[in-house]
């Protein structure tokens, strides 16, 4: 099994998780790309093609900045700005792979989502609207795609806790632990296992489906 890790901006971040990888013995490698951007999509897919083969399983988790912005301060661009992402990046990145899956009959494409189209999260509906696009993308495509051996999901997680959440007030952790049944926040792992069940053969017959990580905070 050999694996690539695309990154737009964060090299370092995408190196080391490599490193990480190539502990267990899989070789990694980063390659960066604008996945909104069909020639470096292309480009990229070239890239990974040369020097690892077929593409079998696509994860696809591009994101930008997520403003909260109130109705009277969104305007159609910051919908379309979520829309290159959740959207358009999907879409470019499928349409090159989708051959060399198709030649083999065998395909794993995992989408990350999230919570917030369940949740309708307020000043947040540019996000909300473009994550809503991609699950009914994801399940159009799972429909479609069946037929030649490949199958296409949504893992959904919640607030988990990264890098990018260092400084978040202690007040605002517990506020979203109020509708959480675990009463504990997730970690990248949480959502990387479901990730890793989807790419196995044992979700073969899985397909078009919605897997929400987060504790149970949707079950409502």
């Amino acid at each position: 099994m050999n694996v690539a890790v695309n990154y737009m901006n964060g090299r370092d971040g995408a190196e080391d998780v490599c490193r990480q990888i190539q502990a267990f013995g899989v070789q990694a490698e980063a390659i960066q790309a604008d996945v909104r951007s069909e020639a470096q999509v292309e480009a990229l897919v070239r890239q990974v093609t040369e020097s690892f083969g077929g593409i079998d399983v696509l994860v696809i988790n591009a994101t930008g900045p997520q403003p909260m912005l109130s109705i009277e301060e969104q305007t159609w661009q910051s919908y379309l700005d979520q829309l290159e992402f959740f959207v358009k990046s999907p879409l470019l990145l499928v349409q090159q792979v989708l051959k060399g899956m198709r030649e083999r009959g065998f395909g794993r494409i995992i989408q990350i989502g999230s919570e917030v189209f369940e949740l309708g999260n307020p000043k947040f509906a540019n996000y909300v609207a473009a994550k809503g696009a991609q699950l009914g993308q994801t399940r159009s495509w799972a429909r479609e795609l069946a037929p030649s051996g490949i199958t296409v999901n949504l893992v959904a997680p919640g607030w988990i806790p990264t890098e990018r959440h260092t400084g978040t007030p202690q007040s605002e952790i517990d506020e979203y632990l109020q509708n959480q049944p675990t009463g504990k926040m997730g970690i990248p792992e949480d959502v990387g296992r479901a990730v890793a069940f989807l790419a196995s053969d044992g979700a073969s017959f899985v397909t078009g489906q919605k897997i929400a990580v987060n504790g149970g905070r949707t079950l409502a």
